[in-house]
């Protein structure tokens, strides 16, 4: 057998690598070993363990949808508190993961002023963003966890995933904005941004939403 040290493992931009037989406590350990202040996400699932290191063009459209949300957020007078990527896990189901983006929406109340998450008595985030350029989001472990809303963005299209009956179904459209065709706003927005530049695609977005209203 040959025991590997972390720093001895090299994820290159775009690039991903999956360890097996990871026990939780070695899954926390790298987790403490990692710090907060990277660029690589984790996915822990019943001993499997995948780093995946983003590509600057993840991290651009990442941030664009981010940013959409917030705007549909503040202009509908929602409130919300966002966690980013922050650590979601469990340790009685071995699951762990950090989304693109993260938010609590129907549960922000329970989350204000929160600078440390334990599953085990806070609610998983009402609405989850995966951006798929690299790997592919595994749905299961959001399933695990109980998300109600996942939305992933892979292909230039966004697909939009709701908890039913413990198993996620593809919809049409987003419960938490009903009424807004958010699909193909969400689609338009980031190739707008793409062919006008970021800061016109939002404020034309935000215009949208407005009229919407």
């Amino acid at each position: 057998m040959v025991t590997l040290q972390l720093k001895q493992i090299q994820v290159t931009q775009g690039q991903r690598v999956i360890l097996k037989e990871i026990s939780w406590q070695q899954f926390e350990a790298i987790l403490q070993e990692l710090g907060e202040h990277r660029n690589s996400r984790i996915t822990y699932s019943r001993g499997i363990l995948e780093i995946m290191t983003p590509l600057p063009a993840h991290e651009v459209i990442k941030g664009i949808i981010g940013d959409l949300v917030k705007i549909l957020l503040e202009e509908l007078e929602i409130d919300c508190e966002s966690f980013g990527s922050s650590t979601f896990k469990r340790q009685d189901i071995e699951r762990g993961i950090e989304p693109d983006e993260s938010f609590y929406i129907q549960n922000h109340r329970q989350m204000i002023g929160r600078d440390r998450l334990d599953l085990t008595v806070d609610p998983p985030p009402d609405l989850v963003i995966e951006i798929d350029l690299t790997s592919k989001t595994q749905l299961d472990v959001y399933q695990a966890l109980g998300v109600r809303e996942i939305w992933v963005f892979e292909n230039s299209y966004l697909r939009i995933y709701i908890l039913y009956k413990e198993k996620y179904i593809q919809s049409k459209t987003s419960p938490t904005f009903p009424n807004l065709p958010i699909i193909e706003a969400i689609n338009h927005c980031v190739e707008q941004a793409r062919s006008v530049g970021r800061s016109p695609a939002l404020r034309a977005f935000r215009q949208w939403v407005k009229a919407q209203i």
